[in-house]
């Protein structure tokens, strides 16, 4: 599984779309939010570099449901199963593969915030906000794991984007929610996404997350979960 972990990040990181979208371009829309109009205060460039950064995980979660929509097309998903591995093993390493492919994405908006717009925080919360998008991420790989076992290639891409774009407006990860209508606000607030940029946030701010955030995100991951599951079990029927 190790081998195969390895081969998927590969294939990950050496597509170029892969790397505009979910890596240069929160990068760019964090410089460009935090460096026009005026909105330059400290408390805002720490919190957009959170929700940027959270921005791209999300974008580069989602984008394993993609492979594996084209590994389904191209007949790459019917080969694994007639190898030693599993298919725990190999929705195991396809989430394995997500959680390695996000944290280019995390770490360069986070050196933009520290080497560009001069974010200063203590090393353990620097260490900590990166770890903590690094596990809160893991929802939305199994997301777009979901996706791409039950839907077709072009249909997973589409799906994705809109899956990318609406919770990350939604859940306040590219404008804060205070500038949201109460009925937005109040929607948001049960969105993974808008929990998951908490998470970095409150650490950025020296507080730990309440409650209420843990549980919406481990009611978001066990929902995807399930999803996944059963759409793993869907695509072996099927493919």
């Amino acid at each position: 599984m190790t081998a195969y972990v390895r081969l998927e990040v590969r294939r990950a990181l050496r597509e170029t779309g892969f790397v505009i979208g979910s890596i240069g371009v929160p990068v760019m829309m964090y410089l460009l939010f935090t460096n026009l109009g005026g909105q330059n205060e400290p408390e805002w460039r720490t919190a957009s570099m959170v929700g940027m950064a959270a921005y791209g995980a999300l974008g580069a979660a989602l984008s394993v449901g993609n492979g594996v929509a084209e590994d389904k097309t191209t007949g790459w998903l019917r080969q694994l199963r007639i190898t030693p591995m599993t298919p725990l093993q190999v929705v195991t390493g396809r989430t394995l593969t997500g959680a390695v492919v996000v944290l280019p994405a995390i770490a360069a908006v986070l050196l933009a915030g520290g080497l560009v717009n001069g974010v200063r925080m203590a090393a353990w919360q620097w260490l900590a906000v990166a770890v903590t998008l690094w596990l809160g991420s893991l929802p939305f790989t199994l997301l777009g794991l979901g996706n791409g076992y039950r839907l077709t290639a072009q249909t997973t891409g589409v799906v994705n984007v809109a899956c990318n774009l609406g919770l990350a407006v939604v859940g306040g990860l590219w404008f804060p929610v205070v500038l949201f209508p109460d009925w937005l606000r109040t929607i948001s607030e049960f969105t993974p996404t808008n929990r998951f940029a908490e998470l970095g946030v409150k650490i950025a701010e020296g507080t730990a997350p309440g409650a209420a955030t843990l549980a919406v995100l481990l009611g978001w991951a066990t929902l995807f979960g399930t999803y996944a599951a059963i759409s793993y079990r869907r695509s072996a029927k099927t493919a």
